[in-house]
């Protein structure tokens, strides 16, 4: 019997449900996965409270965007891999879009687009990534001994920065969560329906494992731009821990240095990022649009939107129905905890540089920051408002 478009079963209907949240989710990773308990658990009824925290916690373990693993893991869960697809593009097709016509705009106004507007988006971001860590920080590292493994980890991320520092951080900290912490007391699990076989997941996982290894491998043997930027942004998505404002400093590691996206633009894309619902993980799509290095345009946001998504969707999709026996075991969600204590350092590492050093020069900058942080977490004004009123108020100013 053939489905509907808006059988909600059918990839159509599962696109235009999470397209729905991707014109309307801002606010976050956090807000994002409280917008999909909502709409998935409360309302559609696809999955038990149980499920879904099971959901979450298999994303909240696995590198790459987490509310967008989530919303994959959604869509596998009801629709199979055609779901997941289904429901990928239609959470991060709106952002995406904005993010690349912004791209496209600071490219064409080019100098003049340098101007105190555009200091007001860093200044927002300087309070977005603060709200970010301190919710962070309030739940990963309720105790001292979790805040202090996050503190030795900004330590390590700052003084050894890129992607090694950042594998070592994560490496460390699931080290010393297994030998140093206690496992939390399991809790009661509820079934996972994931109409995949063992065998494709295991090819899923093989897959992302092939990827991270051969890609940088083929593209210094290729030396093309464009497979040079895929595999780039692959690792970036295959490498990064608590997503979202975790992956700033290795996406400015791989694109600043190399000449492909300016410092200043860098930050203006973050910043605008913030002014956009659905993953912040389209910032990618800002970076490979105003890339300098071909091929830049709606095809380079293409391009690194396709690479730093793919090894989340491949990772969750490979993973998921493996996922029962792991999250049972004691060593398992002790070195979860060391993890995700290392991830709030990592946090707390890019708070500093870049988003701190590139944004606050004088005292006005720093009065815009902490009134931005203000609207944000005591006045609760959306996201996107705070991105507009940052920006106007740093033109005034300046």
């Amino acid at each position: 019997m053939t489905r509907r478009a808006d059988d909600p079963q059918s990839a159509p209907g599962i696109f235009l449900a999470f397209l729905r949240l991707g014109l309307t989710a801002f606010g976050g990773p956090i807000a994002h996965l409280e917008y999909f308990r909502r709409e998935f658990v409360e309302r559609r009824g696809w999955l038990s409270a149980q499920a879904y925290g099971d959901l979450v916690a298999l994303c909240q373990f696995l590198p790459g965007p987490a509310s967008s693993q989530v919303g994959i893991g959604l869509g596998l869960m009801r629709g199979g891999l055609r779901g997941a697809v289904s429901a990928w593009l239609g959470f991060t097709l709106p952002s995406a879009l904005a993010m690349t016509l912004f791209a496209l705009l600071l490219t064409h106004v080019g100098a003049a687009a340098h101007g105190a507007w555009l200091h007001g988006l860093k200044l927002v971001a300087v309070a977005v990534v603060a709200q970010a860590l301190w919710g962070m920080g309030r739940s990963l590292c309720p105790d001292r001994e979790r805040a202090s493994l996050a503190v030795a980890a900004a330590v390590l991320a700052v003084l050894l920065p890129g992607t090694t520092g950042q594998l070592a951080v994560i490496a460390l900290g699931a080290a010393a969560g297994r030998w140093l912490l206690r496992a939390p007391p399991e809790a009661v699990h509820a079934p996972l329906h994931v109409p995949l076989g063992r065998r494709s997941a295991v090819a899923l996982l093989v897959a992302f494992a092939a990827l991270l290894v051969g890609l940088p491998l083929l593209a210094a043997a290729l030396d093309t731009p464009v497979l040079t930027q895929f595999a780039g942004f692959f690792r970036a998505g295959a490498l990064v821990f608590g997503g979202g404002h975790v992956v700033l400093p290795l996406l400015q590691s791989l694109v600043v240095p190399s000449g492909w996206v300016s410092n200043a633009d860098f930050l203006a894309g973050y910043g605008a990022a913030q002014a956009v619902p659905g993953p912040l993980f389209t910032f990618a799509a800002f970076l490979g649009a105003a890339s300098q290095s071909p091929p830049g345009g709606w095809a380079g946001a293409a391009v690194a939107l396709a690479g730093i998504f793919l090894p989340g969707f491949l990772l969750v999709a490979g993973s998921l129905p493996l996922w029962a026996g792991l999250r049972r075991h004691p060593a398992m969600r002790s070195a979860m905890q060391g993890i995700n204590a290392a991830v709030v350092g990592l946090l707390l590492a890019a708070f500093y540089d870049p988003v701190w050093t590139a944004a606050i020069h004088r005292p006005k900058d720093f009065v815009v920051a902490l009134a931005a942080l203000l609207l944000l977490q005591a006045w609760r004004v959306p996201p996107w408002a705070v991105v507009l009123i940052g920006a106007a108020t740093a033109a005034l100013l300046g």
